[in-house]
């Protein structure tokens, strides 16, 4: 039965709100959203009673699920203490809390905490201190950087440019800063050439670059696309050579998405800075840092001009950073990263089991990350991934894909019966559309 409630938002919806990723005159064409009214744990409600297994945790945010109950505790409590100041100046104990917490957490030699509000910024921060850092200590001449092909890190028009993926860089191509992309090594035998094309990159340029930007491990709007750690280690190495900053994105692969706390963690690697974003609040407030060596730090004390201009409005919000101590504390308490291990090896198993599918392509795993290729079209603007969303849909998954990538990235702590169906539901859905 139809819900009346449910019918005006979505005419609201479709008369006002203009949605991301989205070719709006299709949407209000043919799409029927799901119009999710409240979510608890796993498990996204619509305002027609149905419900859904979430498999990417909300755009990969909610490691902890869906109101985690010590986290709307902890956000209960400080908006009964302090809801908004301003962190010129000023300070709270959240922030200086959270920032000490952090920097207890993650490698050894970052040692400063800069706050933003999501994964975008905390890498534009990222970019603006190497470049500032670079024009005031010497070297003006550093204004470039260097990524992989089919990179993502964020849509403000600063780390655009980092950005591989083609679709989302083509309309600011000219507008952007310079960047030269380099492979990834993430088809069977491309190591060589992407760590000779890095080489080239790095070493033929050191005069020129800021700083080298990486997804550690796995470049997840690409497709989920996983490559050797051993990369990052010569990443490392030729950063050092040259005297380039070294910046690992754990937006997304951070918060033990990829099995360790950190992607970096893999391969033993310690950046200069380092971005985290999406789990950092899991999932439940607009939250990110950007975490910054001595050395750098230092580059920009001394004189009232050598500060870093540069800061939002809600930057260090106490009530985002009071839930990204909350969940610090979860994970350490609760043990996640502990009890996401055989959680790691379930979604690996139930992906190796999709290899021998008709129309399935290429699958692979790491942490709580599944993934495979649909034959057919690539690249985001693909097809068959979306068929397979709406078999999911009708089976109770939200289940979006990245083009023909069909992939689940659940919350760390998903209840093994939720994870086993959800896994049935992926081998329904993709033999449905491929079989």
């Amino acid at each position: 039965m139809a819900n009346p409630d449910r019918e005006r938002l979505v005419a609201l919806d479709k008369e006002r709100v203009w949605h991301p990723y989205t070719e709006m005159s299709r949407y209000r064409e043919t799409v029927d959203p799901l119009v999710v009214v409240r979510a608890e744990g796993s498990r996204l409600y619509d305002a027609d009673g149905s419900v859904y297994l979430d498999a990417n945790a909300s755009w990969w945010t909610s490691v902890l699920g869906h109101n985690h109950p010590r986290l709307v505790e902890a956000l209960r409590r400080q908006a009964g203490e302090l809801c908004h100041t301003a962190l010129a100046g000023i300070t709270h104990p959240a922030a200086a809390e959270l920032a000490e917490r952090l920097c207890a957490v993650t490698p050894a030699g970052l040692e400063h905490v800069f706050y933003s509000d999501n994964g975008s910024t905390s890498v534009e921060v990222a970019m603006k201190l190497c470049l500032q850092y670079w024009s005031q200590n010497g070297r003006p001449e550093r204004r470039g950087f260097v990524s992989l092909e089919e990179a993502f890190h964020g849509e403000t028009l600063g780390v655009t440019a980092l950005g591989g993926v083609e679709v989302f860089r083509r309309p600011f191509a000219r507008s952007l800063l310079e960047c030269i992309h380099v492979p990834a090594p993430t088809r069977p035998d491309s190591m060589e050439r992407a760590l000779d094309a890095l080489a080239k990159a790095v070493l033929g340029n050191r005069d020129t670059l800021a700083g080298v930007v990486l997804e550690p491990v796995v470049q997840g709007a690409a497709g989920m696309q996983i490559y050797d750690p051993a990369f990052l280690v010569a990443a490392r190495e030729l950063c050092d050579e040259a005297d380039v900053f070294l910046v690992l994105d754990e937006v997304f692969s951070g918060y033990g998405r990829t099995g360790p706390m950190w992607a970096g963690g893999h391969a033993s690697v310690v950046p200069d800075l380092m971005c985290t974003a999406k789990g950092f609040s899991g999932g439940m407030f607009p939250m990110a840092a950007t975490l910054a060596t001595e050395r750098i730090f230092e580059g920009f004390l001394g004189d009232p001009e050598r500060a870093f201009y540069y800061g939002h409005t809600f930057c260090g919000n106490p009530l985002g950073a009071a839930v990204a101590l909350e969940v610090l504390r979860v994970f350490d308490e609760e043990k996640v990263l502990e009890a996401a291990a055989p959680k790691s090896r379930r979604i690996a198993a139930a992906f190796d089991g999709l290899a021998s599918l008709p129309g399935v392509t290429c699958v692979r795993s790491i942490g709580m990350i599944g993934a495979l290729d649909l034959e057919g079209d690539s690249g985001y603007l693909a097809g068959a991934g979306w068929r397979v969303y709406e078999e999911a849909r009708a089976r109770g998954a939200y289940l979006r894909p990245l083009g023909n990538v069909v992939y689940v990235t659940p919350s760390l702590n998903i209840p093994d019966p939720d994870l086993d169906r959800l896994l049935e539901i992926v081998q329904e859905s993709v033999t449905a559309v491929a079989g």
